[in-house]
Parts: structure tokens; sequence; C-alpha cells
């Protein structure tokens, strides 16, 4: 591994993805999966990546053996967990705790019982002997030249029921040589006040130096995070995009955004915090997730204004309705258009798009009469940006943009004796004077309409060669006529650099499908640089 360089030891920025973040239920991380989210979090600039317990399953001592030839780490020292030695045995003798060592990683994260329920009938030992585990595996494991952390497990849980023992297991730890203690609320139950209370009798009777460990079943592991960091807790433990058991753990993003941007700490590199949100939704990717769009700070949401009162406010001043300059954090500023807007937002939402509209307010008000008039009728914008970037264009233009005239579209769908046979579609158009008739076959209508569309099309448009309908979602609107009810497509397509999403609203869905569908080709051949034929 190359040589680490970390912005700040007096500060730690402690990663568990790849361990506690990977108990979410859904997630299944093969070890190339591991390393190309430790690759991330380096790059991100934690400080430390814990890359889970060698020698507790095949996995992840894999993982650490690959980890020693194909991870460079610049910003974090890989972290290796385990838990103190068997009750009643030797720390030099026990055979996990060699694994540890084995496992090549410079810092070992302990975890041991802080409640002593736990230690009475979990481990089965008596309350001395499970500080004298706690002691002896720390020192054996300094003997070793690796600095230790150690995680008191259900520590709060502990300290309401028996404070005492569990400051003891915090300075067992501390004296015995651990350079962290770390107090976990384990079961998520704690409250910011309580976490904050806590915390500072924990460092004022001990002197050790403390972290946290915050899941996520009350929803405040964040706030509890930075209730800790209010006490004096200088060592923090998170996962990306709040990964975990339950419900998750607290979320590496909002801690860092907020120990940057709100506390004015200098957690991560220089120049690391821009890269935020990509790094958010890469891992995202990886873990086989879909980014949360509402997630603080990186969510696709996060600086979306949807009011016709922000929006006036933010043609003024963006501080008016955003906390911080989303490019900070790598993200952006959207205006989204519905049936809320009003000259403000069209205004914005068109100069985003590149249409100055501040200088005509007829312009203005007739696009946000045609979006209430649409939304009206099901549509909706503030998902389908190149929908209302065409909607934009008619105003402007005074016209609509048409790469071919339909004369006729049909779906098949065919059922055999046997079941299920497939789905044909026909089209029938004008492009530059010539009439074209295509067929095209598909696993739905939808698929087999595009597929009849693009044959029609692509010998005249080249471009529409690299176009791929990549998303598709449908939504029954709220009416009184059941199966009759009107239908609400969005698709989302791409050109292979860019993608961009369409709306349709129908009375069934293969036609609301072909309404999305022509928006889709109409704004892509636009972006191509094509001029309409008709």
């Amino acid at each position: 591994m190359t040589e680490v360089t970390r912005t700040d030891d007096s500060f730690h920025v402690f990663d568990t993805t790849l361990r506690d973040g990977a108990q979410r239920e859904g997630i299944n991380l093969t070890v190339a999966d591991k390393l190309a989210i430790a690759r991330y979090l380096d790059e991100f600039g934690v400080g430390f990546i814990e890359g889970g317990w060698p020698g507790a399953n095949p996995r992840d001592t894999e993982f650490f053996a690959r980890a020693a030839d194909e991870l460079e780490l610049r910003h974090a020292e890989l972290v290796a967990f385990g838990a103190t030695r068997r009750a009643g045995g030797k720390a030099a003798e026990d055979p996990q705790l060699a694994a540890l060592v084995a496992s090549g990683a410079p810092v070992i994260t302990l975890v041991a019982k802080a409640h002593d329920r736990h230690v009475e009938l979990a481990l089965r030992t008596t309350l001395d002997e499970n500080l004298e585990m706690v002691r002896d595996s720390v020192e054996f494991l300094r003997s070793r030249g690796r600095r230790v952390f150690i995680d008191c497990e259900h520590f709060f849980d502990g300290y309401r029921a028996n404070p005492e023992y569990a400051v003891a297991v915090v300075r067992a730890a501390h004296e015995a040589g651990a350079d962290v203690v770390v107090l976990c609320d384990t079961n998520g139950g704690m409250l910011p006040g309580g976490v904050r209370e806590i915390v500072a009798d924990v460092l004022a009777r001990t002197g050790a130096r403390l972290g946290i460990h915050a899941q996520d079943d009350t929803g405040c592991a964040v706030a509890n995070t930075l209730a800790a960091v209010d006490a004096g807790a200088t060592h923090v433990q998170c996962t990306a995009n709040g990964y975990g058991e339950r419900v998750g753990n607290a979320n590496l993003f909002p801690v860092v955004g907020a120990l940057e941007l709100k506390y004015d700490r200098r957690v991560l590199p220089e120049g690391r915090l821009a890269e935020m949100t990509r790094i958010s939704h890469a891992i995202a990717e990886l873990v086989n997730l879909t980014p949360s769009t509402h997630q603080p700070y990186v969510g696709f949401s996060a600086f979306a204004h949807k009011a016709g009162l922000h929006a006036s406010a933010i043609k003024v001043d963006p501080d008016l309705y955003q906390h911080i300059d989303p490019e900070r954090v790598g993200n952006t500023m959207r205006m989204l258009v519905s049936d809320m807007a009003g000259r403000a937002s069209v205004e914005l939402k068109g100069k985003e798009l590149g249409y100055d509209l501040s200088g005509d307010r007829d312009l203005a008000g007739r696009v946000v009469a045609k979006v209430k008039e649409q939304e009206n009728l099901g549509y909706t914008y503030e998902s389908a940006d190149a929908s209302f970037e065409l909607l934009l264009r008619d105003e402007v233009r005074g016209s609509r943009d048409r790469f071919y005239t339909l004369e006729s579209w049909r779906t098949i769908s065919e059922q055999g004796p046997k079941g299920f046979t497939g789905n044909e579609a026909t089209v029938k158009l004008w492009a530059k004077g010539e009439r074209r008739i295509a067929t095209g076959e598909g696993n739905g209508p939808v698929d087999a309409l595009d597929q009849a569309l693009r044959t029609a099309l692509e010998g005249i448009y080249p471009p529409l060669a690299g176009f791929e309908l990549v998303d598709y979602k449908v939504r029954i609107l709220e009416g009184q006529h059941g199966t009759g009810s009107k239908t609400r497509v969005l698709i989302e397509s791409t050109d292979g650099t860019t993608t961009w999403s369409t709306v349709g609203v129908a009375d069934n869905v293969v036609a609301a499908s072909w309404l999305a569908l022509e928006d889709a080709y109409t704004y892509g051949l636009i972006r191509a640089g094509l001029e309409p034929a008709e």
C-alpha cells in the first residue's frame, strides 16, 4: 500500500460500509465490490475504512489478502474488525485475534461488551472476566504493533442499566492502550440530548478519547453523531448513504457535510467535499440500490425547488431558500415546473435550460398557463425536463418541432393456445416527403412501438441508432372509471452520454407511452443538432 496522508489525526472519519453497511437487507457484496467501494471511500478522503472480519468468513479473509496487493490507499487506513478474546482464554492463544494480526491491517477494531446483562447472558462470563478480556486483547494487539479501537457494544443501554460498569469497560480499554473507545448505540434507541449528556459524563470520568457509532432506529443517527461531537467525541463511525442493519447507520455524507460546512471542521482533504454527490451515487450503483433522491446534500432533489414563492425568492438570492451552495458538495440547484409554478419558477427553469424569459412577461405567462393546463390533465413536468423544454420551445417558436408527421400506429398482442406469444407494432408516417411503414416486435407493446418507430426513422436520422430507453414508469391517475382511468407514463432515454425524461398522458397505457416516446425522440434529435423536417 502507498503511504497514507490523512488531513489531521485529531479527528477521525471512520467508514464501516464494508462491514456494518453490508449487513443491510438487499446488499450482498462480492470481494470485487468491496475493493471498488474502498477505492471510492479513499478518494472521498475518509480516514479509516473498516473492511470486515478476517477469519470469520472466507469473503472478508480474501478481501484483506487482495487488498494488500490491489488497494493503493492515499488517504485512508484499512481496519480489520473482530472481537475480544474468548472468556477463560489468553489473547496470545486466541485464533480469532491471530487472524486479525495476519490480515495485515494496521488498525484493529475490537467489539467489547459494555452492558452487564450482555456479559452475563450472551458471553456467559463474569463482569471482571469481561474487563480482563478487554485489557488482554488490547495489550496483545498493541504488542503486535497494531493501533486499536474498541467498540463498546450496547454502551448507552448498558450505561443506563449500570453506569459504573459501562464506564469501567471504557476505562479498562483506555488504560490498556486503546487509541479510541467508541460508544455504540447498538439498538439505535437514543436521542441527541441523552447522547450529549452521557458522552460528556464518560469523557469527564475517564479522559479516554471517545468515538460514536449510532444506528438510525429512531431516525436520529446523524443528529446523535453530531451531539456526541458537541460533547467531545473526536471519532465518528458512519456508512455511505446510511446503509446498515435494520434501518441503517449514521449516514456518512450528512455527517461529513455538517462537520465541514456547519462546524467548519476540516475532516477531508482539500477539494474532496465537492466529490460527495458523485461518490454517493457511485457507491449506490455498486451495491445495486437506487440512489435516494431526497437524501440531504447529495440527493437529486436536495436542492430542487417547486413552490412559486420559493422561486420568487431564489430569483433574488438563491441563499434565501438554500442552506448551502449545492456546488460545494457537487450537487446542483434544480427548478421544478408544476401547477404550483409562477412566472419566477418558469423564468428560472428557462434560464437553467438556456432560454431567457425575463424580458417577456407575456411569454412567461403563456408558459405558466400551459403548464397548469397540462398538469390539470395529469401531466407532470417536475420529473420530465425534456417534455417541459419542448413545451417551452413550442411557446417560444410558436409551433412544435416535428421530424415526421404521424399517419397512424397500432399494436397487437398475441395469445396462443399455450400462452403468450409476443407483441407486434406497426407505424405509418411521413418524413422528409417520404411515406414510411415499419413494423417492430418487442417484449411488450411499448417496446414493439419503439422498435417500429426506430425502424421507420433510423435511415433518415442516423443518431437514433444511439438512443436507448432505459427506464419506464406507469401510474394510473385518480379517477372515477376504474380501468378506464387516465394513465401517465414517464420514459427515461439516453444517447450514451446524457439522459432525459419525457411524459405522456392518455386514456390507455399504450397511447400515453406513444406520447412520451414521441417527445423522447424529438428531444433527442434536437439535442443531436438535427433540424426538424416538417
